[in-house]
């Protein structure tokens, strides 16, 4: 089988490392006929309390944002940390009536952003409970809040890899921001390649086959040669060093060969 014969057989999962990254933005300045979605029955919105950054991390975990707890604290520490109080308005929780916080989405700001937009943050559903309609009225009622705190315009930060996410940004009626659009526009050809949606009519797709990162499909090959039961793995970049860390139906681990 040729190299191309094989990117073509490959599938997306809805988080994956194997396509090429880019970071995509999308905003909207029209808030005011925002979609409502309702939860399924079963589960109810709770705010973040003291105590509950060990839900956070456990969400996005299961959401294959994190492999490592150590990535959910450093996240927190960069994002969060010494704004706690103001979660309490912002950061909500989705859980079951037995009290299990299975999703998660902030109400947020980003400082460097000049414009005054509000930020959709850190949207993930646990693995188990996602395919219920919990993300699409979750996204909705963060969003409302958003508006009722004032901002006059939404951003929301997104990247190829969770491009179900992205699809879902732009039925919202999200669009890509201008500058990114330039220097992204390969990622929202990867993105119109994925999904087709009407909003990327300006974008040409990226042939199939393209839309994979090779060394990134060689990493999980390498990985599921000797963990059969791979789930998914992370390439992360500290201090110029290069860490890949995996995890399996068992447990999580760090790859220490070199590829």
């Amino acid at each position: 089988m040729t190299k191309r014969e094989e990117l073509m057989k490959l599938r997306p999962d809805n988080h994956d490392m194997r396509l090429k990254y880019y970071e995509l933005v999308l905003k909207s300045s029209s808030l005011e006929n925002l979609p409502g979605f309702s939860l399924p029955k079963g589960y109810r919105y709770v705010y973040y309390r003291e105590g509950d950054k060990k839900d956070w991390i456990a969400i996005e975990t299961s959401a294959r944002e994190f492999v490592l707890p150590m990535e959910g604290e450093a996240a927190w520490e960069k994002y969060y940390a010494g704004k706690e109080k103001e979660l309490e308005e912002r950061m909500f929780f989705v859980e079951t009536l037995d009290g299990e916080k299975v999703a998660t989405a902030t109400a947020f700001y980003e400082p460097r952003d000049l414009s005054g937009a509000g930020w959709l943050h850190w949207v993930a559903v646990k693995r188990e409970y996602q395919g219920q309609g919990i993300a699409k009225a979750l996204i909705s009622h963060t969003l409302q809040r958003l508006k009722e705190l004032g901002y006059p315009s939404i951003k929301i930060p997104t990247q190829t890899n969770t491009w179900v996410a992205a699809r879902m940004y732009l039925d919202f009626g999200f669009r890509p921001i201008p500058e990114n659009a330039v220097n992204s526009r390969e990622g929202y050809g990867i993105l119109k390649t994925l999904t087709d949606h009407p909003a990327l009519e300006a974008f040409d797709p990226v042939p199939y086959e393209e839309i994979w990162d090779s060394r990134m499909v060689e990493i999980e090959k390498k990985l599921r040669e000797q963990y059969a039961d791979l789930v998914h793995f992370r390439v992360l970049e500290e201090d110029g060093q290069e860490r890949i860390l995996f995890c399996t139906q068992t447990g999580t681990g760090e790859w220490k060969e070199t590829f």
